[in-house]
């Protein structure tokens, strides 16, 4: 049926109605998605911007695995442990103080620790990870890991830390390793990007501070992706880093031990070579202290506790000790003399206990004198007198010359800490440090090992070592990089005639084993291993014209400062020299009586590897040497390191 056109005109009306409506509507919506399109594209564009650039890669260092250090037998001196840690990077956290108190409420955190990150984290980048807590526990980890929402920018790692498994033992050799300093990078021209890292650690001394570059590797790289609070997504990335190189030394940690123990309560240093390559077989200083709390951070009772021993444990007194070598620097006047010619090996001076010169009287050991001395007899009973009448012979440039040839007066290249060069005078060395001119006196009492004369350890065990096989042997510390051999050095034979360096030999065999020796008393009776040496006495005081009339006042009676020193040089086989060694104590009083029974020790567990049986010494001698040898507070022999980790 046909509708009426009224009908038609009112549909019409609703139709337009609804459709106005409608779009009315749809046109409100529009607009109020354009004005919010408009709020958050123009009005709200930095905040989304932020937090847009917020949730982006980053790309964080990775520190490589630091190289290890072994001894000569593959035990391990040096190694790396893995630790946790809580890390904060400051352009993630916001506010670090903010989220600093946040993680104070869930672990327990050191307030000096956390002062020390926050002023790290003003100094340092604002994307570099500072440490907030070291060496923490599991739980620990698991807890900050559970709040991670809540603590943007936190979070914890696995590292490594160094260690050192056989303690004091080599802490003056291998040294130890500590957190870079603002010291450290100043120091450095062009620094690596890693030492940035905060808390990242490197060599402080010894031979991990100089061989830093070799131990220290190449730094990795990881690519993270991080949310606008910090808290990583994802590791899209990784590339780890180059490890840094193993290094094996020559060093014998057996015989280290030994050493140590066997000079426990000196304070001392043992230098021990093989004559025929120039390896060190131990290097000890006495006393030692723990390198593994340097690692962690030492206690300022610790620090002070070692700054405030008498006894000095920090310095190695083996490389950077110096001290007037007494009577072990007469070999020195003697080849000197026998090289230029000046005296034959039969040729004699007379000792009345003392000789004039320029109205001065310089006195033998002796009081009494010595009678009618050769140059063998001199050695072997240390006649001062003897080399008083030669010094004059062969002028102080000539003994300076020989003292060089030998070793002394040379700074020797080793990864250690401070090599001491010593000083080996001659005229133009005491003018030039303001000492006034050279006088005759000063000859003498050069000649003799005192006065401007200083060596250390170590350069009177190369003189020995030179003197035992004619060979210009230099030290040698890194016995390989890698496995991979480092050079021997030195073996070029020595500018001096054989039969004068046989000659001093002779004497240095008659100090231990002849009559009136002055070191009979430690001679080794093991066929085959006999020793030959050299005692020292230094003088630390001046001994006044009055005292020497009422007579010298024994070193027992003397303050332990102002005592004198002991010395005693060595080497075994005396014929086919394997082993050279060198001991200095500290106030020790004779080197006949404090240094050369140590070195007789030494030299034989050098042999023997391990501590000497009773055989190898004189039998009246057995039952205290019995009870001195299982009084040592040895450590336990360790087997070699399986394998050459670098974990």
């Amino acid at each position: 049926m046909k509708r009426a056109p009224a009908d038609t005109e009112k549909s019409a009306r609703i139709i337009t109605r609804r459709g106005l409506l409608l779009g009315a509507a749809q046109l409100g919506f529009a607009g109020v998605l354009a004005a919010r399109m408009r709020y958050m594209q123009l009005d709200q564009a930095d905040a989304y911007r932020m937090l847009a650039d917020q949730n982006r890669i980053n790309i964080r260092l990775l520190p490589p695995a630091r190289g290890l250090i072994f001894d000569r037998k593959g035990v391990l001196l040096a190694g790396n442990e893995q630790t946790y840690r809580i890390v904060m990077v400051r352009e993630d956290a916001g506010d670090p103080e903010a989220v600093l108190a946040r993680l104070g409420e869930l672990i327990w955190l050191d307030p000096e620790e956390s002062a020390r990150a926050l002023e790290e984290m003003k100094r340092r980048s604002p994307f570099v990870p500072v440490t907030i807590a070291d060496r923490v526990s599991w739980e620990d980890v698991a807890e900050v890991a559970v709040n991670a929402p809540a603590l943007p920018g936190v979070f914890p790692e696995v590292g490594l830390n160094r260690y050192y498994p056989l303690g004091s033992d080599f802490a003056h050799v291998v040294g130890y390793v500590g957190p870079v300093s603002d010291y450290d990078l100043a120091r450095i021209e062009d620094p690596d990007p890693l030492l940035q890292i905060p808390r990242f650690q490197i060599g402080k001394t010894g031979v991990e501070a100089r061989r830093e570059a070799d131990l220290r590797g190449s730094a990795g790289t990881s690519r993270v992706e991080v949310n606008a609070v910090g808290r990583v997504m994802r590791e899209l990335s990784r590339e780890e880093g180059i490890p840094g190189s193993n290094l094996q030394l020559t060093v014998n940690h057996v015989l280290q031990n030994f050493c140590e123990a066997r000079v426990a309560g000196e304070s001392a240093a043992v230098v021990v070579m093989d004559p025929r390559n120039g390896d060190i077989l131990a290097l000890a200083s006495s006393p030692s202290f723990d390198p593994n709390k340097f690692v962690r951070g030492i206690s300022s009772k610790d620090y002070s506790a070692l700054l405030e021993d008498p006894y000095r444990p920090l310095p190695n007194k083996a490389s950077q000790g110096i001290y007037p070598p007494g009577s072990t620097f007469k070999m020195v006047t003697a080849l000197a003399a026998l090289e230029d010619g000046l005296i034959g090996l039969d040729d004699t001076f007379t000792c009345r206990g003392f000789v004039e010169v320029a109205s001065r009287r310089f006195h033998c050991w002796s009081r009494g004198g010595h009678g009618r001395v050769d140059l063998v007899r001199s050695l072997r009973e240390s006649c001062d007198v003897y080399y008083y009448e030669l010094s004059q012979l062969v002028g102080i440039e000539r003994i300076a010359a020989m003292a060089r040839r030998l070793g002394l007066g040379v700074q020797h290249d080793l990864p250690l800490s401070s090599v001491a060069k010593g000083v080996v005078p001659t005229k133009s060395w005491k003018l030039e440090t303001g000492k006034g001119e050279w006088v005759i006196g000063d000859t003498l009492n050069a000649t003799i090992g005192q006065g401007y004369v200083l060596a250390s350890p170590l350069q009177l065990a190369v003189m020995t070592a030179r003197i035992a096989t004619g060979a210009a042997i230099s030290p040698r510390l890194v016995r390989a990089v890698d496995g991979v051999e480092q050079p021997v050095r030195g073996l070029a034979p020595l500018d001096i005639d054989p039969a004068n360096l046989a000659a001093v030999r002779e004497g240095m065999y008659q100090v231990v084993n002849g009559t009136r020796g002055t070191a009979g008393s430690s001679r080794i009776v093991a066929e085959g291993l006999r020793m030959a040496g050299k005692t020292g006495t230094s003088q630390v005081r001046n001994i006044t014209a009055a005292e020497r009339a009422r007579g010298v006042t024994s070193n027992d009676d003397l303050p332990w400062d102002r005592r004198d020193h002991a010395l005693f040089v060595g080497y075994a086989p005396h014929d086919a020299p394997e082993v050279a060694v060198s001991v200095v104590v500290e106030h020790g009083g004779g080197g006949s009586t404090a240094a050369a029974p140590i070195a007789r020790d030494v030299l034989l567990a050098a042999h023997y590897d391990g501590v000497p049986p009773l055989s190898a010494y004189p039998a009246s001698q057995r039952g205290t040497i019995r009870t001195r040898l299982e009084n040592l507070e040895l450590r336990d022999p360790q087997t070699p390191s399986e394998g050459r980790s670098r974990a």
